[in-house]
């Protein structure tokens, strides 16, 4: 494998695994590659792509075009089919992908004022319909992402750039209005779509490609039986190392007991999204043929809300809410206390990560004064309400996450003893992270998300007033949370280069967020992953929202 791909693996036990913590260091989130006791040093991949592998996800990829609205699970359909002009590795450091070279200062790719822009590409590089990719559509990508009628997941730093300009078929060069940190980690999460594939397109949400995708990536795409799987071929033509194995399925298992039993008995070989449940752990360590072992993530669990129903523009009741929320319990007595408990969306492990928040103290009592000082009077049911506005409210999560809806009844409880009523409305997968999450059509939902780009601190995505999609912003921001001064911070942070000085900006962000409550945080995920002894090629990588980020250096030996 060619240096720009293959990562050196430490070979801990599984008890060390439990235990070992990742690094932090000044460019953001290190995770140290976590085996299992069953491995050795790694094999060699085949000459030629080799039989398959079946991944199983507890959420149905549904969104195959990487620009339109879509979550994390989507994701391992992208990484599968197409490339970013370079990539981000576990150590947090950029490696080439569609680019000949990472742009950097030192050779040339960007001024010394971060806003000249020189992209060299690769030549040589097909799309998996055998057309040649160029420039032009590094271009079209670029500007699809801005334009106003396409529905963009992210325009965030892409509404910087100018004077987009194709020198040559492997050269593009730009100018950014405006210096922008973290646009690098943007770029390494932005995929390159096919200039052709939208070519006499009216609407370029609707677009055949939208359903049948064609890209660059170690796979190609094959068929979607909706519902059930998803199934890809290896693009033997592809640039780079890999692909090693002949099919790819990605399975739709919505019951997480099911996809455990599924691991369990070999029906699938990778435990992906959502992976093992804690409850099952004791037991899958010692299953014979697998490799099960606990990895630190970057995703953060909360309670989330919707700031824009009456029930939560209140701060106290938010502010009574967080203290009703027996956080110690759920993590231990559901979680098996594998999770930390956190009090912001940056992962602890960051340099970007204040550690001085306020510590979540649960307390009904305090959280009934709350509610009693704000003027929210029980009624003859016990619901408090005010104004008008009954204490109500519905929370929905992905149905068949049997832990989470543990912890939606237990918080329900709680929240009923200081008189607040809420009801379950859970959906599935495909439901729930839809429209329903997508354009704020919910009340609250528990969820986990990844806030950072890569290792990057900026979240303008998910706190930018701008970007809220609901209200025609593209974005993450579907609590519809605004804050001038969050807004301002954001601003300014994007035009800080030098990490301590950046730091400062990004703790007074969390701080601000912390009190304005519009989620509220649980912790910190540590999740337990498995696959069958015999894959070879899995490396976690914490700065990216999904395992298979790397898919096409997988392989298997048996």
């Amino acid at each position: 494998m060619s240096d720009d791909k293959q990562y050196s693996i430490l070979n801990p036990t599984r008890r060390q695994a439990l235990t070992m913590m990742m690094l932090a260091s000044a460019s953001g989130i290190v995770m140290p590659g976590l085996i299992g006791k069953d491995k050795a040093f790694a094999a060699t991949p085949p000459e030629k792509p080799t039989g398959q592998l079946i991944i199983g996800f507890s959420q149905e990829p549904t969104v195959f075009n990487p620009h339109l609205l879509h979550i994390e699970v989507d994701e391992g359909i992208h990484f599968s089919i197409f490339d970013p002009l370079f990539g981000v590795d576990p150590d947090g450091k950029f490696f080439p992908q569609l680019a000949a070279e990472v742009p950097t200062v030192e050779n040339g790719g960007i001024s010394a004022d971060g806003l000249t822009w020189k992209v060299k590409l690769r030549d040589g590089v097909k799309w998996h319909d055998g057309k040649p990719f160029t420039a032009d559509d590094v271009k079209f990508t670029l500007e699809l992402l801005v334009d106003e009628n396409f529905r963009s997941w992210r325009r965030t730093g892409h509404d910087l750039v100018r004077d987009l300009t194709v020198v040559s078929p492997t050269e593009i060069t730009w100018r950014m209005e405006k210096p922008f940190a973290p646009y690098p980690s943007i770029l390494a999460a932005t995929f390159i779509v096919p200039k052709h594939g939208f070519e006499n397109e009216a609407d370029k949400n609707t677009a055949a490609f939208n359903n049948a995708p064609v890209g660059t990536g170690p796979f190609k795409w094959v068929e979607r039986v909706a519902g059930d799987h998803i199934t890809l071929e290896a693009n033997t033509d592809y640039f780079g190392d890999g692909p090693y194995l002949e099919r790819v399925i990605y399975k739709y298992i919505p019951d997480l007991t099911v996809l455990y039993t599924q691991f369990k008995t070999g029906d699938i070989d990778v435990a992906g999204l959502q992976w093992i449940t804690p409850d099952h752990y004791e037991e899958a360590k010692e299953l014979e043929g697998k490799t099960v072992l606990v990895v630190p993530g970057s995703t953060v669990e909360s309670f989330t809300f919707n700031m824009e129903r009456p029930q939560f523009k209140d701060p106290a009741v938010r502010q009574a809410l967080y203290h009703a929320l027996d956080k110690a319990t759920i993590i231990d007595a559901l979680y098996y206390g594998l999770p930390a408990p956190t009090e912001s969306y940056v992962p602890q492990q960051s340099f970007y990560f204040n550690a001085d928040l306020p510590k979540h103290e649960f307390d009904l009592e305090k959280a009934k004064k709350l509610l009693d000082d704000a003027g929210w009077v029980p009624g003859g049911d016990g619901i408090r309400a005010k104004d008008g506005v009954r204490l109500s409210f519905s929370n929905s999560t992905t149905a068949g996450n049997h832990i989470r809806e543990q912890v939606q009844q237990f918080v329900q409880q709680s929240f009923k003893d200081i008189g607040v009523e809420m009801t379950i409305s859970n959906l599935p997968p495909a439901v729930m992270w839809g429209e329903y999450w997508m354009m704020s059509q919910f009340d609250s939902v528990v969820v986990g998300l990844d806030f950072l780009t890569g290792a990057d601190p900026d979240t303008s995505d998910y706190f930018r007033s701008t970007s809220i999609n609901a209200k025609g912003g593209a974005g993450q921001n579907n609590w519809q949370y605004a804050s001038k001064e969050v807004d301002d911070l954001l601003t300014e942070g994007g035009q800080v280069f030098v990490p301590d000085e950046r730091k400062k900006i990004y703790l007074k962000i969390q701080e601000v967020v912390r009190n304005d409550l519009p989620f509220l945080p649980m912790f910190q995920y540590a999740t337990v992953r498995g696959y069958k002894t015999g894959v070879e090629g899995v490396n976690y990588n914490v700065n990216t929202r999904i395992d298979s980020w790397n898919v096409g250096s997988w392989y298997r030996t048996a």
